[in-house]
């Protein structure tokens, strides 16, 4: 299924930030619970890291250098290079948003589980998807500042940007990582149960930041059209960097199991670290235009990565069955 629960949970989570949006003490209220869902969600990243899978991972290097260079360099010039065309099309601030979606870190839950379904590298995937998420705590904040040649969110510096949101996604992450001598086992024996947390902090972020940009006049400033048009931009941004991340893969000689992370490393983005990031880097009338590339992307690469996996495991399949 193309659209699953939690892509229409999403839809709805929209649909009520759109007519009933948080205002006044609930909003305050929804800050607060978002912080810390927010908080616990990097918590149990950090928990579920393994020391083993690190050390799997770690070795290679080429692997993740590629990884993080379509993430953090070739991603961002697309954005850049489609500039142009972007900026008529779209208005300034959406194709802002495109911006920002093309300087964020890669996805850690999904990139793992996509490329253990198409039988692909995991301890690699899980050392390069971590490690995007803990490097774009800095490196974000900087290509925003560099790339938009101005600070998103007014009075703030990088360096202060990137200081509140190491307090917010950092700090619990290493936190999680440190206990899991403690807590490992309990964290491993209910990974199904915890990755729900992924998705509720997730919805609950989205339906936080959506109802304050609503409550900014988000809808009077978006068109249907803008949606529409946004909507194919997403589309095409997301074919063109999988054909250059399965390019890369075999140019660089990689093996099939290495080509398939680099394919889901490479191009996924990431809304639980994006959303958050929004919150700290816009201010008021910029973060709706902030998160709806963000969101729409994130919904196209779910499906489209399903069934890219599928069809990576048939094909494995059929492989073993030739050998």
């Amino acid at each position: 299924m193309l659209f699953d629960n939690f892509t229409l949970i999403l839809l709805a989570v929209i649909a009520t930030a759109t007519l009933l949006p948080a205002q006044g003490q609930g909003a305050e209220f929804f800050n607060g619970l978002t912080v810390a869902a927010i908080a616990l969600l990097f918590f149990m990243h950090g928990a579920k890291l393994s020391r083993q899978a690190i050390i799997a991972g770690a070795t290679h290097w080429r692997l993740h250098l590629l990884v993080f260079g379509c993430t953090f360099v070739m991603f961002p010039l697309l954005g850049l290079a489609a500039k142009p065309l972007l900026l008529p099309l779209l208005g300034e601030k959406l194709y802002m948003g495109v911006l920002f979606l093309c300087v964020l870190p890669g996805t850690v839950q999904s990139a793992i589980a996509f490329t253990a379904l198409a039988g692909g590298n995991v301890p690699a995937a899980v050392c390069s998807a971590s490690a995007s998420s803990i490097l774009g705590i800095i490196l974000t904040p900087l290509l925003v500042a560099l790339l938009m040649q101005v600070d998103a969110s007014e009075g703030s510096s990088p360096l202060s940007s990137i200081g509140a949101i190491s307090m917010q996604l950092l700090l619990p992450f290493v936190l999680g990582h440190s206990l899991r001598p403690l807590i490992g086992r309990w964290v491993d024996k209910h990974k199904k149960q915890l990755s729900r947390l992924d998705q509720t902090s997730i919805l609950l972020v989205v339906y936080t930041a959506l109802s304050a940009s609503v409550v900014e006049g988000l809808w009077h400033t978006v068109s249907p059209m803008a949606l529409t048009l946004l909507t194919g931009v997403c589309c095409l941004l997301l074919a063109v960097v999988l054909l250059l991340t399965a390019w890369l893969g075999r140019s660089f000689g990689f093996s099939r199991e290495d080509q398939i992370t680099i394919v889901f490393g490479g191009s996924k983005k990431s809304m639980a670290t994006g959303v958050p990031m929004a919150q700290v880097l816009f201010a008021g009338p910029l973060l709706g235009p902030a998160l709806l590339p963000l969101m729409i992307f994130h919904q196209i690469q779910l499906m489209v990565c399903a069934v890219m996996a599928q069809h990576y495991a048939r094909q494995g399949a059929g492989l073993t069955a030739t050998d």
